[in-house]
């Protein structure tokens, strides 16, 4: 079928997933990357941490997350294992500031990364996870379990990464979930879907992200892999007895 002429599709709720997809917000090495690109390969970079501008962007993410109500639907935040998607989905997604006196963890110690930050509590936020599968491209160093020997991941390594990485959520149980990761993460390994979609929505899907810019989507378990019971569905028919056909029933409606 033409992907312009595409018809709209049905898939069971239970088989589907809500994900909102979230780009880290301004890093240093945005800012050097922006004067010269060849800053993103210094070694430096690697684990930039934001910015001031960048804790602006997620002081206002964060409160769109709150007056949308959207913080109250998330299960699950994840994200990549680096200091600017840390301090990104900390700093959107944790509870309110940390005292010495709460009966919980804080998820991040004042002025980590150079933030210049308060210290953020755990309290009332959702269930934060570091996932290796979801990092930028991945560097050179012998302490990293995906390295190669004097060559860096290659884009087509990193959409393969990706795809594994969104079958891996199908081994979750969470069904809406946050996920706070890189750039050219999501570029590539997004690339990878709406083939069969108008290339309207191609683009939509797969276009490049701002820093700290927040997309929801909804991805569907075509195989089963993730095949779970519906929480919604209802069987009908309760108590059991025999189902008339409609022009049945209707000749034996009260006259």
């Amino acid at each position: 079928m033409d992907g312009g002429a595409a018809a709209p599709t049905l898939f069971p709720l239970h088989r589907c997933k809500t994900i909102h997809l979230v780009r880290h917000a301004q890093g240093i090495h945005n800012v050097e990357g922006d004067k010269n690109y060849k800053a993103y390969m210094n070694p430096d970079y690697f684990d930039a941490h934001l910015t001031h501008l960048g804790w602006q962007q997620v002081d206002n993410l964060r409160n769109h997350v709150h007056s949308s109500g959207l913080i109250n639907k998330i299960d699950l935040v994840i994200a990549s294992p680096l200091m600017r998607t840390l301090q990104t989905a900390v700093g959107v997604f944790g509870g309110e500031g940390y005292t010495d006196k709460a009966d919980v963890l804080p998820l991040m110690v004042a002025n980590a990364g150079a933030c210049n930050r308060a210290a953020i509590s755990s309290l009332n936020a959702p269930p934060i996870v570091a996932v290796e599968l979801c990092r930028e491209h991945l560097i050179d160093s012998d302490e990293d379990i995906w390295w190669k020997a004097n060559v860096r991941e290659t884009k087509e390594e990193l959409a393969a990464r990706g795809m594994k990485f969104m079958n891996w959520l199908w081994t979750r149980n969470e069904k809406e979930i946050a996920i706070v990761t890189h750039s050219g993460f999501l570029f590539h390994t997004l690339n990878g879907f709406g083939n069969d979609c108008n290339p309207l929505v191609k683009k939509e899907i797969s276009k490049h992200f701002a820093n700290c810019e927040l997309r929801s989507m909804v991805i569907v378990d075509r195989s089963m892999t993730g095949s779970t019971a519906s929480t919604t569905n209802y069987p009908g028919k309760i108590p059991p007895g025999l189902d008339l056909p409609s022009d049945v029933a209707d000749e034996n409606l009260p006259k």
